[in-house]
């Protein structure tokens, strides 16, 4: 592939009265695409983080909307550093789906924390990598010089999800509003009909690609009878998750998890979607959901409907420096990547390959791995795909396969399936997490992934420090 290299100069004030040159440089390859590598630009440090607990919705609005679930993690968060909330320079937040009365939820969140009217702060929407996006969006400004210190994340109430009028309804309602005699409001009144009120559920609407019209489980499905993942393979993978998350919540390792109060004063501390009994007998008897009758992909081996956030620290080598910063690691490389619609759960596998090939790293270079669990058949899919020769040289213009990825080392806490996935949220939770991990065995070096909805995927390297 030709490329073209380019280099700009950058102007970064550490202090009022001095300054420091910093060289970023860019690749632009034939495609059209540019990618900033992390590395030549300042080092970017991940020095704190937290995240509520993950509470399964349950048919109807949880405790708890966007903003609130927001402001519940990034307060104590905020509030245990050794800088005012008003020194961030900037909040970034991913979120898919916030209420009408959310618009431009970070800066929401923003002023509620008191960071004051001075810090600008945006919204970032990349379905269900918003989270990474906006830790990647926070990662680019650090690097280039033009913040030291940034809050960034991800939330979603996806109970909250709205239920919109469909457009016969909401024509109605226009002319029942213009309607000026009585007349005219007989005559809409019998223009009135049932499917009117038929309701646009948003939350469905949202999981299902207008492109290619099909729901993110009919892609898993399509993965699934690619690679020949079968039923027993996903519901034994869907038990493990549970299992691992149980495992992690008895073993008190979860300490990222901030408990949140709600106006009655129920105290939430843990994760919620956990069924301590779920074993593959039991996943088993459950009906395949969106492919009816002959599918494999259920409810129980598919991520959980669930409302949360996270929320981490980004610094500045000199925001460390000046404020003393714990450091929890450091973010290597990042990488997005574009793929079929009808295939999007195969993202990861496009966004971590050309990661581990910039860096000359393979599988066993990576102590540890997550890879968020929108459905086992994706993940198993993605396992699968890297391990096939004609995928790996038709689909990532490889000459062999790259391998196998040690599942011991890979979501060890549990995933989506036991955790959750709330769309805007879960980027950041096992980006956290991963480093939690790294920590607690002393290891190097990590990788956290998502597919995402539309046929893309995202990745980050990190490393502890």
């Amino acid at each position: 592939m030709a490329e073209k290299k380019t280099t700009v100069k950058k102007k970064k004030p550490l202090e009022k009265k001095e300054t420091v040159n910093e060289t970023v440089t860019s690749t632009t390859t034939k495609s059209g695409v540019t990618q900033t590598s992390l590395g030549c630009g300042r080092a970017v440090y991940i020095v704190d983080g937290a995240r509520t607990p993950f509470l399964k919705a349950k048919g109807k609005p949880g405790p708890f909307p966007a903003a609130d679930l927001a402001v519940g993690c990034a307060m104590p968060l905020v509030a245990r550093q050794p800088f005012d909330a008003s020194d961030i320079d900037e909040v970034v937040v991913g979120c898919v789906m916030p209420s009408a009365d959310e618009a431009n939820i970070a800066r929401i969140l923003s002023l509620r924390i008191g960071c004051g009217k001075h810090v600008p702060a945006w919204t970032v929407q990349r379905n269900c990598a918003s989270g990474l996006q906006a830790l990647d969006c926070a990662a680019v400004e650090i690097a280039l010089g033009r913040a030291d210190i940034v809050l960034a994340g991800g939330v979603e109430s996806m109970s909250h999800a709205p239920v919109l009028l469909n457009n016969d309804m909401v024509g109605w309602l226009g002319a029942w509003m213009g309607a000026r005699s009585w007349q005219q409001r007989i005559k809409a009144l019998l223009a009135l009909r049932l499917k009117f009120f038929k309701p646009i559920i948003g939350l469905l609407r949202g999981l299902t690609d207008p492109v290619v019209g099909l729901s993110m489980g009919q892609t898993a499905e399509n993965i699934a009878h690619r690679f020949g993942i079968t039923r027993e393979q996903m519901d034994n993978f869907a038990a493990r998750s549970h299992q691992r998350l149980a495992s992690a919540q008895d073993n008190q390792v979860l300490d990222e998890i901030e408990a949140i109060y709600d106006t009655r004063g129920h105290a939430y501390t843990d994760d919620d979607g956990l069924r301590r009994d779920s074993e593959p007998g039991k996943l088993a008897k459950l009906k395949p959901v969106f492919d009816k009758p002959f599918g494999n992909v259920t409810a129980g081996n598919s991520a959980q409907i669930t409302d949360g956030a996270a929320m981490l620290i980004l610094a500045s080598e000199d925001a460390v420096k000046k404020y003393n910063l714990p450091i929890l690691g450091k973010i290597i490389d990042s990488h997005w990547a574009g793929l079929e619609p009808a295939q999007m759960g195969l993202g990861p596998v496009h966004a971590i390959t050309p990661i581990l090939k910039r860096n000359n790293f393979s599988f066993k270079d990576i102590d540890y791995w997550e890879i968020n669990e929108a459905f086992a058949a994706q993940v198993l899919a993605c396992l699968a795909a890297w391990q096939d020769k004609d995928y790996c040289t038709n689909e990532l213009g490889l000459k062999d396969t790259l391998g196998e990825i040690n599942q011991d080392k890979l979501n060890i806490d549990g995933g989506g399936v036991s955790i959750g996935h709330p769309v805007g949220a879960s980027g950041a939770r096992i980006v956290l997490h991963l480093l939690k991990t790294l920590e607690r065995n002393k290891a190097k070096r990590g990788m956290a992934s998502l597919c995402i909805g539309g046929g893309q995927g995202g990745a980050m390297l990190i490393e502890r420090v």
